[in-house]
């Protein structure tokens, strides 16, 4: 369940990454399957929000990874739409078709099902490109339910990208 205090918490975050990004002019474009959108919605639930975010894909099949982000179908088939791999893939695609000097991506297991012994449930991995062509990659496994597995995901989408702009 979703508190109040959980929704301020998220609000803070995104608004000490827009404070980074607009005091460095940079702007920021999100690739997202698991989480369908919800790291661009809290990114443009804050007003002016356009200065520093550019645009947001939800690419939630393989077919639209390969369509919309350039994610060869090659990586996908060898290591799983769930993986670092792809995730990097979503990243630098993301960037590459956008004014953007950031991009996250997310692909992960939410749940109830489609998880195994290899990727459970809760298995999500995150790609972040940053100037230079620099691609980081993270995988987490995270508790709970779908809702807290993707709202989980959305916090360490936007931590991991605050910490490599700090």
């Amino acid at each position: 369940m979703t508190t109040r205090n959980d929704d301020e918490a998220l609000a803070l975050l995104v608004a000490a990454v827009a404070a980074e990004m607009k005091a460095h002019g940079r702007m920021l474009a999100t690739a997202e399957s698991c989480t369908g959108g919800w790291i661009a919605k809290v990114c443009t639930d804050l007003a002016g929000s356009s200065v520093w975010f550019e645009r947001g894909v939800v690419s939630y099949s393989n077919e639209s990874k390969q369509e919309l982000l350039g994610v060869p179908k090659g990586t996908i088939f060898r290591f799983g739409a769930v993986s670092e791999e792809v995730a990097a893939a979503m990243a630098a695609g993301i960037l590459e078709r956008s004014q953007a000097d950031y991009g996250i991506a997310v692909s992960g297991i939410a749940g109830p099902g489609g998880g195994s012994p290899d990727k459970p449930v809760g298995t999500v991995c995150f790609g972040w490109a940053l100037p230079d062509e620099v691609l980081e990659t993270e995988l987490h496994l995270f508790p709970g339910d779908r809702d807290a597995i993707r709202r989980a995901t959305v916090v360490a989408a936007l931590e991991g990208l605050l910490r490599r702009l700090n």
